[in-house]
């Protein structure tokens, strides 16, 4: 029988008995069997930060294909399918040269013990070096110092978008600490694009950066961006642009859209590639308005939303956008991982939502049960419920609230099995 991706996929999952393990030894060791591929990319934009890394790389590269650029990309996790980790110059890798590189890896691997998003990572930068492109946009996976990404000698340029407490078992439980692995990036002599910070991440920051020599494009210093009458207005030492609003939902997609714009002038685009880079880019699972789907179906004449933001700032985020939505009774379905920290995402939410029906996220070991996400909510202080899945949790809500917003939230995980089910 023909292997597939999924195949060889389940295969390296058993190459290493933790999900996480931050080290760059493996990889430097993959990479060295591979000759190097990390060594023959195009331009790289590396990208690290707690908040916005996605959209702020998604806005980069409409802004680059905007401009005619043909751009290789990478992201985690996937939502639908993993194939959409890995875009081969403006578009996602097909099945059969996916499964050849993973075979390639995998065969190259042999038994030593690698994790799953090194090897995958690994199969990734061999992509790039093979397929021509003007640039490559490499999104952190997790922190950055010691994430698989980080073996770029050499970027063109480094982002690192607004830092804040999550993965705190890993990264550390300060801010300080959490920016000093996310500050790994910053490689000597080159430039790093800063998003807004708070003064302890950015004392970190600008001690690295000065470390290494890499000149910094901070947000407040050398960039800002604001939102006027209804247009982004942008400016930075080579001057001011009125642009429209990004695409992306949201008044921290303005501060992400300005990191992107910030990526672009250093790169020396035009206006009229920063317009595409507000225009064009899409991200899913950002807000994202569901319109087609059994799902859409079941909840009649309610609005359906979908969002993968799972931490507090992101909770935060969530609420400041919907307070700017036509006012609706407001509802949310949500699962979550146990390693968040749920309440914290939930608390800014209930100033907002009427309810939360709990759900597990399905074929995730780390899901918290419904009954444990109803209780954080009800910490959190919102009136909550428990239901078996989003299909039941949509049914509930729309027999009491026909007319509803309900918003699917909490975890990119939920997000993705969404995605899968209501395609």
């Amino acid at each position: 029988m023909t292997q597939n991706s999924d195949a060889i996929l389940d295969r390296m999952m058993a190459l290493h008995p933790k999900i996480i393990d931050l080290t760059l030894d493996r990889v430097w060791r993959l990479l060295d069997i591979l000759d190097h591929p990390e060594t023959k990319l195009p331009p790289v934009i590396h990208i690290a930060g707690t908040n916005g890394k996605g959209s702020t790389q998604a806005m980069v590269r409409a802004g680059l294909e905007g401009a005619g650029k043909s751009v290789h990309a990478y992201t985690s996790p996937h939502l639908a399918r993993f194939h959409e980790r890995i875009c081969l110059s403006g578009e996602l890798i097909s099945e059969q040269y996916l499964t050849e590189i993973l075979d390639e890896c995998y065969t190259s691997n042999g038994p030593d013990s690698i994790t799953y998003f090194e090897i995958t990572t690994a199969a990734a930068l061999l992509a790039f070096s093979r397929v021509r492109a003007d640039y490559t946009l490499l999104e952190v996976g997790l922190g950055g110092r010691l994430d698989a990404t980080n073996v770029i000698e050499k970027p063109k340029v480094t982002v690192i978008t607004p830092i804040s407490i999550d993965h705190e078992s890993f990264l550390g439980d300060t801010l300080t600490k959490i920016a000093f692995e996310k500050a790994g990036i910053i490689k000597r002599g080159v430039p790093c694009v800063v998003g807004e910070q708070s003064d302890e991440a950015m004392q970190v920051i600008e001690a690295q950066a000065a470390k290494l020599g890499a000149p910094l494009l901070a947000y407040g210093q050398q960039w800002h961006v604001w939102e006027e009458r209804g247009r982004l207005i942008f400016q930075d030492e080579r001057g001011l642009m009125d642009l429209p609003l990004p695409a992306l939902l949201g008044a921290h997609q303005v501060h992400n859209a300005g990191a992107a714009l910030a990526v672009l002038r250093h790169l020396g685009f035009d206006e009229g590639a920063c317009e595409a880079a507000m225009s064009n880019a899409s991200w899913p699972a950002r807000m994202q308005r569901l319109k087609t789907g059994p799902l859409v179906d079941a909840a009649s004449a309610a609005e359906l939303w979908l969002d993968g933001g799972h931490n507090p700032a992101a909770g935060e985020a969530l609420a400041a956008l919907l307070k700017t939505l036509p006012k609706k009774p407001t509802h949310l379905v949500c699962g979550m991982l146990n390693t968040k920290d749920v309440v914290g995402y939930m608390r800014p939410l209930a100033e907002v939502a009427q309810t939360l029906h709990a759900v597990p996220i399905p074929g995730e070991q780390a899901t918290l049960s419904a009954e444990q996400t109803a209780a954080a909510a009800h910490d959190a202080g919102l009136q909550a419920h428990e239901a078996e899945t989003v299909l039941a949790a949509v049914q509930d809500i729309t027999a009491s609230e026909p007319n509803a917003r309900i918003l699917i939230c909490g975890s990119l995980y939920l997000a993705g099995g969404v995605l899968r089910e209501n395609g």
